[in-house]
């Protein structure tokens, strides 16, 4: 068994990793992030697609790139690595469900115009109050197709043209063109403050909000659209501590106490090896998860449950080491690790914290 990628994905790799490095140093990340209202620029976003990046994993015939989940996991790692402010994860989660449920007119009219970017899209998952599963929803569907409900932290709603919208039981709706989320299509959408700058998130208030019910899929495929956007979560967090990881190793060489490199003493050098082992985990849970969701579908969403569960521990607690080894400069404000830290800790969170995944896998295993 080959366990490295193959030409072609690490050619994806290469690629994405020079293009984000060009586009999104650390000082433009923390520009959009800090001063820019939706997170990323028009002109960015089309670069982004342009390389067909919203497509990756959506089949030919949809208007995408027919690629897989390792493909996408490989890019989401480069994206988590640079820190890059994009809805293109929003996006891509939107188009899966909507590929996984979606009647044949509805990925003809929307899926295709996902695919290429030129609709941006989001997925609608907490209630208010958010319940212990996704799927505790008290999200009221009217008989005429209309949702009345809450949505919270809904990640970059402002510049979605299309949100999927979970319901109770995992029913999805397809809501389409917010009318810029000023209530007049019963769709209010407010900013909300969040922990991590880099990726912005709103409420939805929904209120007579005209939909149409995703439910042309059946419930195995919709299984695997979810674990598909927790694998690319999961690989975005391993992508973040990579970055943490190296900046620690870094200033370990630099750093100088008592006339030695900081990464001499064992205290140091310990902690730096233990974040080697748990990204490197991390990584090869994410890339088994995604390998089992195109080749192996009978054990795909246990394999995804754990790598999820995996990498959100291992995201926050690598950046936390390497804040460790930092020392005094990795609290300030003016050091980007705390982008990192922030971004570790969202990640762990989105699409089920690592408590929820860890409950997934005794159920898929029978406990």
């Amino acid at each position: 068994m080959n366990f490295d990628l193959n030409d072609d994905q690490r050619a994806i790799k290469q690629t994405a990793h020079e293009f984000l490095e060009r586009r999104y140093p650390l000082t433009e990340m923390r520009r959009l992030a800090l001063e820019d209202e939706r997170g990323f620029t028009g002109e960015q976003w089309r670069e982004l697609t342009q390389l067909g990046w919203p497509g990756l994993a959506v089949a030919e015939a949809d208007g995408g790139q027919g690629l897989g989940s390792v493909e996408l996991a490989v890019l989401q790692e480069e994206l988590g690595y640079a820190m890059a402010p994009s809805p293109l994860l929003s996006t891509t989660s939107a188009a899966l469900l909507i590929a996984a449920a979606g009647s044949d007119d509805q990925r003809a009219r929307v899926l295709t115009k996902l695919a290429s970017g030129e609709r941006i899209g989001t997925v609608a998952v907490w209630d208010d109050p958010p319940g212990r599963s996704p799927t505790d929803s008290t999200l009221a569907a009217g008989e005429d197709g209309t949702l009345r409900g809450r949505k919270l932290l809904v990640a970059d709603a402002a510049a979605a043209d299309v949100t999927v919208v979970l319901g109770a039981g995992g029913r999805l709706w397809l809501l389409e063109g917010a009318d810029g989320g000023d209530g007049a299509g019963g769709v209010t959408v407010t900013s909300t403050p969040a922990l991590d700058p880099t990726r912005k998130l709103y409420t939805l208030e929904l209120d007579g909000a005209s939909a149409e019910a995703l439910d042309a899929g059946d419930d195995a495929a919709v299984a695997r659209a979810h674990a598909q956007i927790a694998t690319a979560l999961a690989a975005e967090s391993v992508g973040v501590a990579q970055r943490a990881m190296e900046m620690a190793v870094a200033y370990a060489k630099d750093r100088e106490q008592f006339g030695r490199p900081i990464g001499a003493y064992q205290a140091v050098s310990h902690r730096c090896a233990q974040m080697l082992l748990e990204v490197e985990g991390a990584r090869s849970a994410v890339l088994y998860a995604a390998w089992a969701l195109d080749h192996d579908p009978s054990v795909a969403l246990l394999a995804a449950a754990m790598a999820k569960a995996y990498a959100s521990d291992c995201g926050f607690r690598v950046t936390a080491s390497s804040l460790q080894v930092h020392g005094g400069i990795g609290f300030t404000w003016e050091h980007d690790l705390h982008f990192l830290l922030k971004r570790a800790k969202a990640n762990a969170h989105a699409g089920g914290d690592a408590r929820f995944h860890r409950e997934r896998v005794a159920e898929l295993i029978g406990i």
